[in-house]
């Protein structure tokens, strides 16, 4: 058969029921035979989005995403998501278009050269220059992103191997990729410092909410006595009603649970590589505490945060190691209920009943009234840390955020593929108006597509984020950040045909949000907020938490 035909009976094998992209010239050939498929393509208005729906949809179903792009532009565009997913460890296979072979290096029309384009940004790259490679790499190229530690793989498929004869036999040939090595020596030697710590301390980070071991790491809080922080990467991964669990840490994090990631004496970490954002200054993170660091990955054991003991593997098998060894220990109770006190101390009332309309008002309703099973994404900026804070994940509920690339215009095009995967849901995308001007155009996906989400449009006129480092650590000098010509986003929302309204007091916030979760078309929900108000509190970058810029918080725990 030909090589589209069987580029697109390889992706059949592989489940794919879904993909997202443009087509092109180069792509053509594939293009027709994907006409005979039952596979779903949905068509978006950037190459940059159809990452981002992959992306979203790879991590509500813990499957690859599938992203199509055609050659030079196409996947020059691509990149941007491509490199989100390889920061958060995202599984999506990109497919990228490229000029035939003969014609490779003489600047064709359309030619640039994503191989290399991809080479740091993707967990593993491929080139197919001969027709007998392409069974072996698309098969290679599912098993490579969900192997070990989850990550985007890309293929480069010149447009002369979708014409090339392909032997039917050579599609079911099997392929083996080499799983990581394991390495735990030092299990007794963590169990002995946890079993002997007085101040015990577990932070999760991404890695969990792929492994999927946040009731195992609940229980081992359990018989530990400890409390539980995440990284933004980790929120949801443990439900946040569970009296042992203290919310996000770091920069904009919970100050209890700073205050537990910088008062224990031991310290477990699961599946986190140390983002600065968690850490402050790292010259003194960490200086008075034993860390017991687990990750799948053995590259990150050492690298930001020198421990005590590294155990390399995945969260969920570690974590049941460490319960199988620490489950007869005597539970030490008094820094739990030094921590509880805490919690409660640190429980603010952010239902702010006050015009101009205030952001944690709009969080604190949907948290509310969301149901149980909701999936949350975020754009990046303010809108995002309003999010992570006061945003309570229970239940079922999902948060997906961009975190170690911080892409503008990621919620919105990933709040599309995480519907896909999960159109039993309420989905909804917690935005910006900085970075929903970014991916605007993907109304029209989802109104064509027939996708419902929901955007709820956080608007206060500026670049907030940046506008508020501005103020803070610039004396106020205000360049580049404020939008004078923002668009009417209800008039640009319903010109794409989907419904719009716009909510400007806190006493219309709650109705509009029950309105919102019922719509069965897209709706954007366009919130004009305070432009004064700030993500706060806050630990400026390289300071340690006790130079923290506090605004409303009334926290008075660590004093």
């Amino acid at each position: 058969m030909k090589g589209a035909k069987a580029t697109i009976k390889l992706l059949e094998r592989q489940n794919v029921d879904v993909m997202f992209g443009i087509p092109g010239g180069v792509l053509l050939p594939f293009y027709d035979e994907l006409v005979e498929s039952d596979i779903r393509h949905i068509l978006v208005r950037h190459e940059q989005c159809a990452a981002h729906m992959a992306d979203g949809y790879a991590r509500v179903s813990k499957r690859p995403g599938v992203c199509v792009a055609t050659s030079g532009p196409g996947a020059t565009n691509l990149v941007t998501g491509v490199a989100t997913a390889f920061m958060d460890s995202s599984p999506i296979v990109a497919l990228t278009g490229q000029v035939a072979t003969g014609v490779l290096g003489n600047d064709a029309f359309q030619e640039a050269d994503s191989f290399s384009l991809m080479m740091p940004i993707t967990k593993h790259n491929f080139r197919v220059t001969d027709p007998k490679d392409l069974a072996e790499t698309v098969n290679k190229a599912f098993m490579i992103a969900t192997t070990g530690r989850f990550g985007p793989v890309h293929i480069d498929l010149p447009t002369d191997i979708f014409t090339s004869e392909v032997e039917d036999g050579d599609l079911a040939k099997t392929v083996r990729v080499p799983k990581p090595k394991r390495n735990l020596s030092g299990l007794l030697d963590a169990i002995k410092l946890l079993e002997s710590a007085e101040r015990p301390t577990i932070m999760v980070g991404g890695g969990v909410a792929w492994s999927r071991a946040g009731g195992e790491i609940t229980r081992l809080a359990e018989i530990l006595m400890a409390p539980i922080v995440t990284t933004l990467m980790a929120k949801g991964s443990v439900s946040e009603n569970h009296p042992l669990v203290l919310g996000v840490c770091g920069m904009h994090g919970r100050q209890v649970a700073n205050y537990a990631l910088n008062n224990c004496d031991v310290l477990l970490a699961i599946g986190t590589r140390f983002s600065d954002r968690v850490t402050g200054k790292l010259s003194e993170f960490g200086t008075k505490t034993k860390v017991v660091h687990v990750d799948i990955d053995s590259s990150e054991i050492g690298k930001n945060v020198k421990g005590r003991v590294g155990l390399v593997g995945d969260a969920w098998t570690v974590v049941n190691a460490l319960i199988a060894g620490l489950q007869k220990r005597k539970k030490k109770e008094t820094w739990m209920e030094r921590m509880k006190t805490l919690n409660k101390e640190c429980t603010c009332d952010y239902d702010l009943r006050s015009d101009p309309l205030k952001p944690q008002k709009v969080i604190h309703e949907l948290s509310r009234l969301l149901p149980d099973d909701a999936i949350v994404t975020t754009e990046v900026g303010q809108n995002q840390m309003w999010a992570s804070h006061f945003y309570k994940c229970h239940g079922k509920r999902m948060f997906i955020t961009s975190g170690g690339l911080g892409t503008m215009g990621f919620g919105f095009p990933a709040a599309l593929g995480a519907k896909i995967a999960r159109p039993e849901s309420v989905v909804v995308d917690i935005a910006g108006d900085g970075s929903l001007q970014m991916v605007s155009q993907e109304f029209a996906t989802a109104v064509e597509s027939d996708i419902p989400v929901v955007v709820c449009l956080l608007n206060n006129g500026w670049l907030g984020m940046v506008k508020q480092w501005q103020k803070h650590f610039y004396g106020s000098r205000y360049m580049a950040t404020k939008f004078s010509g923002t668009p009417d986003f209800v008039k640009l929302a319903e010109a794409y045909g989907a419904e719009a309204i716009r909510v400007e007091k806190h006493s219309e916030v709650a109705e509009a949000i029950k309105r919102a979760a019922k719509c069965d078309v897209p709706m954007l929900l366009d919130f004009i907020i305070d432009p004064e108000e700030d993500v706060l509190p806050m630990t400026p970058p390289g300071k340690r938490t006790s130079e923290c810029i506090m605004g409303r918080c009334q926290w008075k725990g660590g004093a």
